[in-house]
């Protein structure tokens, strides 16, 4: 069954930066688009980051020039490198990879950030 599992959520000052990873089983990563999602308490999830199989990548606009998605190939893993975070930008982080017809998520990471 397919998996993924995300790590490296946690708790930092306003400004600070986390890096949380998205591990795959069952899945080649680099053979699909990988998206970073995220949801806030009492919103609606949204995206904020995604890398093609190509490796092209897209941000949404609150986070360019200073988020990061990146894959290891090797490691079959997902990055989203998150700099300058802000208060507001609390949330559980969850990536997601689509394999026609079914969307694969992972549990989330809960990262949160101080003011």
């Amino acid at each position: 069954q397919v998996q993924l599992v995300e790590s490296g959520g946690g708790l930092v000052q306003a400004g600070g930066s986390l890096r949380p990873s998205c591990a795959a089983s069952r899945i080649i990563f680099r053979f699909n688009t990988v998206r970073w999602y995220r949801q806030a308490p009492g919103k609606q999830r949204e995206l904020a980051a995604s890398i093609s199989r190509g490796g092209s990548t897209n941000y949404a606009d609150s986070v360019k020039e200073r988020f990061n998605i990146s894959r290891d190939n090797d490691k079959n893993t997902v990055y989203l490198q998150m700099n300058s975070l802000k208060a507001d930008e609390t949330a559980v982080y969850y990536c997601k990879t689509l394999i026609p017809p079914d969307n694969y998520w992972g549990q989330g990471a809960q990262v949160t950030i101080s003011s």
